[in-house]
């Protein structure tokens, strides 16, 4: 990845270089030892103008920790050996959870679904069930449980084509933060606005997000947002055009996804895990008044 020092990488568009180490990135700043490009994310201070990673590393007298030359996501999160990591965990849970749902049948599903409050006959008649009754896990575990084979293998597609680019580009910890808040906040909604006796369920509402932030990422890095706009048109419609499908998840999630993306790429960097774990504790604690206000309705 490195260049020899004294390389310019010039974009032949702008004209301006490019980052040394992250060739998508345009930049005016260059290391004051080895004149190479730097992007905000490479910038370690010294005592006159800024130096890259790489002479840091080979011992410039900044006095800074051998962490501030390892490289970093678009968000500032940690580069992977493996960036796709936990996009294959998550898969690998939902599917695990389809088949223990095949396995054990009704009873398992109904008990972990999304419901708002009702008697469930596979749980036993007479006895209330859902969020109202204080089963507010519901509104996590349902994002791992799917209804048919068709609902599983679309969601889970989808999840591979965006989580895997997305994981890339934040880091594992602001992935998975998005991808859980997002979905928390499409089971909410889906609370607050369906009926307490419509179950619902599926990773869709964390999926959405996902499609939210990859917007907000591809505008961000200025590249063509058709292929992005295409295919959420296409999903909303979907959503919206075919009975039972649970529009409200799909909303909250890319509601969520919207604003978590904009806070993962846009912030600051000097305040920059402030601003993005921040954010995400603001859309949970939105999650949790939206849950106690329905909660409080329902009962």
């Amino acid at each position: 990845m490195d260049q020899a020092p004294g390389s310019r990488q010039d974009d032949a568009h702008s004209g301006l270089p490019v980052c040394y180490r992250h060739p998508d990135r345009e930049t005016g700043i260059r290391c004051t030892r080895c004149e190479r490009p730097i992007c905000p994310e490479c910038m370690v201070s010294a005592s006159v103008g800024f130096q890259c990673p790489s002479c840091v590393r080979e011992g410039s007298g900044t006095g800074h920790p051998p962490s501030a030359s390892q490289p970093r996501t678009l968000a500032g999160g940690t580069v992977a050996a493996d960036p796709h990591l936990l996009t294959k965990i998550l898969i690998g849970l939902n599917a695990a959870m389809f088949v223990l749902q095949q396995a054990v049948g009704d009873s398992f599903t109904d008990r972990f679904d999304m419901i708002g409050r009702a008697i469930m006959p596979a749980l036993g008649y007479g006895e209330l069930q859902g969020v109202a009754e204080g089963q507010w896990y519901r509104l996590l575990t349902s994002m791992f449980l799917h209804g048919s084979i068709i609902h599983i293998l679309s969601n889970m597609l989808s999840l591979w084509w965006i989580g895997g680019p997305l994981e890339a580009a934040l880091g594992r910890a602001r992935f998975l933060a998005l991808y859980l808040v997002s979905g928390l906040a499409g089971s909410a909604l889906t609370y607050l606005i369906a009926e307490p006796n419509q179950a619902s369920l599926g990773a869709s509402g964390a999926i959405f997000g996902l499609f939210g932030a990859l917007a907000v990422l591809v505008r961000r890095q200025r590249l063509d947002m058709r292929p992005v706009i295409a295919l959420l048109v296409i999903n909303l419609v979907i959503t919206f055009g075919w009975s039972g499908i649970a529009w409200q998840a799909h909303i909250g999630g890319l509601v969520a996804g919207v604003v978590i993306g904009a806070a993962m790429v846009h912030a600051p960097r000097e305040r920059r895990a402030l601003v993005q774990y921040g954010t995400c504790a603001l859309m949970l604690a939105a999650v949790v008044v939206v849950t106690l206000l329905r909660t409080a309705q329902l009962t």
